[in-house]
C-alpha cells in the first residue's frame, strides 16, 4: 500500500478556500469522501486526494511524497484565509472486504471498497489494487499521475474527481476547454500485453511512438495512448499490444 499521510485544515474558511481551488465540489463532504485534485493555472495535475469532514476540521488523505508540496501549495493560496494546515497522526485503513465503524466508501468506483482514519497503524486487507485499477482503468499517484497530467485524460470525470456545475477553481478554464471546446487525443485506456514489457515501457504503432505502458496486472494493464495511433499493430518493446474496450 502507498503511504498516505492525513492532514487537517481547521478554522472558519476552511470550506470556502477549498472550494475555490480543487476541481470537485465539497458539497459532497455531506455525503462522504470526496476524491478531487489541485492543479496548475495551466490545468495541470499537482496532486490528487480525498477529503473528509471530521468534527470540525477537513481531513486531506494524500500520498506521502505528495503532502509537503500540497501543504506548502495550500499554504501559498492561503493569504488571509482564516484557516490552518496542519499534519496529523491518523493512518488510513482501506480495504474491499467487511467495512470496520466508521469507514467510507471510496468515490472512485464500488470496486475500490472502504477507507478510513484512524491512529491504528496504516493497512489493508489485501487486496489486489492493481488489479481493481487496471480492471477500471483508475489512475495511481505518481504512476499514471504525474506532473504533466491533464485530469480528464485520466478519467476523473468517470472517477467522480471534477464538478463542472462548480464555480470557479484553480486550472478551471483550461479543464472546461478540454471538456467542453476539443476532442482529446490522448487519455489513459485499458489495453492488453502479450509478452513481457515493463512499466514505463514505449508503446509504438507502425514505428512511431504511441503512449507509454503504466500499472500492469497480468496480460491487462493501463496505457496512456495517442488515441490517433491506438490500433493494431501497437507494441512495447517484444510485447504486443492491443486496444480494449
Amino acid at each position: 500500500m502507498p503511504t498516505r499521510r492525513v492532514l487537517s485544515l481547521t478554522g472558519p474558511d476552511t470550506e470556502s478556500f477549498l472550494q475555490s481551488l480543487v476541481t470537485n465540489d465539497i458539497a459532497g463532504l455531506q455525503d462522504g469522501l470526496v476524491y478531487t485534485a489541485l492543479l496548475t493555472p495551466q490545468g495541470k495535475y499537482l496532486a490528487d486526494f480525498f477529503l473528509k469532514r471530521d468534527a470540525g476540521a477537513v481531513l486531506v488523505d494524500v500520498a506521502e511524497e505528495l503532502a509537503d508540496g500540497l501543504a506548502k501549495r495550500l499554504g501559498m493560496y492561503k493569504l488571509r484565509a482564516n484557516l490552518a494546515i496542519n499534519s496529523t497522526d491518523l493512518q488510513v485503513q482501506r480495504g474491499t472486504g467487511p467495512a470496520p465503524m466508521g469507514a467510507l466508501p471510496d468515490p472512485r468506483h464500488p470496486e475500490m471498497g472502504w477507507r478510513a482514519y484512524s491512529t491504528a497503524a496504516e493497512s489493508d486487507d489485501g487486496s489486489d489494487w492493481d488489479a481493481i485499477r487496471v480492471r477500471h482503468c483508475i489512475p495511481e499517484t505518481g504512476i499514471e499521475l504525474t506532473p504533466d497530467s491533464y485530469i480528464l485524460e485520466c478519467g476523473f470525470e468517470a472517477l467522480n474527481g471534477v464538478d463542472f456545475r462548480k464555480g470557479c477553481y484553480v486550472g478551471q478554464e483550461v479543464t472546461a476547454r478540454m471538456k467542453h471546446k476539443t476532442e482529446l487525443r490522448k487519455g489513459l485506456r485499458r489495453v492488453s500485453v502479450d509478452g513481457p514489457a515493463d512499466t514505463g515501457a514505449e508503446i509504438q504503432s507502425g514505428g512511431k511512438p504511441a503512449g507509454t505502458l503504466f500499472t500492469r496486472s497480468g496480460d491487462r494493464a493501463i496505457a496512456y495512448l495517442r488515441l490517433d495511433r491506438a490500433g493494431e499493430d501497437m507494441r512495447a518493446g517484444d510485447a504486443v499490444i492491443g486496444l480494449l474496450p
